[in-house]
């Protein structure tokens, strides 16, 4: 690891980091930069809800596959036209935790009402799953537990969240209508995003005292709805072996079990560039050249693997396949996959030993 590496690239490029931690075996080993003032983490904060959402899953108060209706003010679902009322009564807690409901538009827009704006939506296919990444989702699943608890749910978080974790400055959002807002507009400083890191790391534990139980942990930590970036839990992205934490402008918060590493950065980067991930990848995670060789290898062996498997692949297809298999290569191939360095999105069949000897000796 070349800790001093990263922060030298990011002094350099004068890339606009506000401060960046990484922990190793659950200490912190690392730090640059403001770590303890608060900035905006944007949609970071949709995992603090999620963590939310889990002490209250674990309390038995709310079921993931029961339609979202079941949990809203019951005033505003007896208002809603018949064809709405069916409509989200198809959508469960899951599916909002997923976003797995294609036709939210990004932001709710009513300047009075965001819960009536998000009601009236319409969502032309229900009951199918598919991953649409919006800010209404949380706001409803937000109303719900407001809803669940009977209080309001920023102080809930403060009480049951932040305090057990020694958060004692940030800042939160609310809407129109004064529920706390799940999606964004929370300040947190670099360290406690970084405790958001160790709680899910330490699977529910943070400093020897459990605030989520392990299911929920590996529920939300998990893939429950594919996307083009590999994976997605309950507002937890899947990164390479793990996961990450993300908010727009490049907040982030890596935890990568497999490594025995969490990496936390707030940074306020307008642009879609991937420099300063690469930074810390081929600096921190010692992902190079060579890797990023061998992902591209893997996916066009994958596509090997799928030819032959499904019987349209030619003899060259499978001897080549065969000779892969046979490598150094494959083997460095694998130890990547098992270090849990490869992309989340990167299908890895092909690394299975089982799965490769077996298509081979039936396809001889």
């Amino acid at each position: 690891m070349d800790f001093e590496g990263f922060v030298k690239e990011i002094k350099e490029n004068k890339w606009n980091v506000f401060g960046t931690e990484v922990y190793q075996d659950g200490e912190l080993k690392y730090s640059y930069g403001d770590t303890t003032g608060l900035h905006e983490i944007y949609s970071a904060t949709k995992t603090v809800l999620s963590v939310a959402a889990g002490i209250i899953y674990d309390e038995g108060l709310i079921d993931l596959d029961r339609p979202i209706t079941d949990y809203l003010p019951e005033d505003k679902c007896r208002s809603l036209p018949l064809e709405q009322y069916e409509c989200f009564g198809m959508i469960s807690i899951r599916r909002l935790l997923t976003m797995s409901v294609k036709g939210f538009p990004f932001r709710p827009e009513d300047n009075e009402s965001w819960l009536d704006f998000a009601l009236a939506c319409k969502i032309e296919y229900p009951e199918k799953s598919e991953f649409d990444y919006s800010n209404i989702p949380p706001f409803l699943i937000g109303v719900a537990l407001t809803d669940i608890i009977g209080s309001d749910l920023g102080e809930f978080i403060e009480k049951r969240i932040f305090k057990p974790m020694g958060i004692t400055s940030f800042e939160y959002g609310r809407s129109p209508e004064g529920y706390f807002y799940g999606s964004s507009n929370m300040l947190l400083s670099v360290h406690d995003l970084s405790k958001f890191g160790l709680l899910l790391y330490n699977k529910g534990i943070y400093n020897g005292n459990r605030i989520l139980s392990e299911e929920y942990v590996s529920l939300a930590t998990s893939t429950q709805q594919m996307n083009r970036e590999g994976g997605y839990g309950f507002y937890i992205w899947r990164y390479r072996g793990g996961f990450s934490i993300n908010g727009k402008w490049k907040q982030k918060c890596y935890v990568l079990p497999q490594k025995r590493l969490i990496v936390t950065y707030l940074s306020h980067i307008e642009d879609d560039s991937h420099d300063l991930l690469e930074s810390m990848e081929k600096n921190i995670l010692g992902i190079g050249q060579k890797e990023k060789e061998a992902f591209k290898r893997i996916a066009k062996m994958e596509e090997l693997f799928d030819k032959v498997r499904t019987g349209t692949g030619t003899a060259d297809d499978k001897a080549r396949l065969e000779a892969y298999y046979t490598s150094k290569d494959w083997r460095y191939d694998f130890e990547l996959d098992e270090a849990g360095l490869l992309p989340a999105g990167l299908k890895r069949g092909v690394l299975s030993e089982d799965g490769i000897f077996n298509l081979l000796e039936n396809v001889n």
